[in-house]
């Protein structure tokens, strides 16, 4: 079984990989969808995914660990 511990530090690893491919993504996909955004605003979006993502993936994980899904 796996700690809560140790799935926040997964989860963690698991969504700061994803942040920083998402925020690449989004420097080359808003350009060429011609979307105006700013680095900042960029960033703010990122940030807000990255808790989003984190949160989805401690729960799934603490619903696995307890085999409630």
């Amino acid at each position: 079984m796996q700690t809560k511990k140790r799935s926040i530090i997964e989860s963690i690893v698991n969504t700061i990989v994803g942040l920083v491919v998402s925020f690449l993504i989004q420097l080359i996909i808003y350009p060429i969808m011609d979307i105006p955004v700013t680095l900042e605003k960029n960033v703010v979006i990122t940030l807000i995914f990255f808790i989003a993502s984190f949160l989805r993936s401690y729960i799934i994980r603490r619903l696995f660990t307890k085999k409630i899904v």
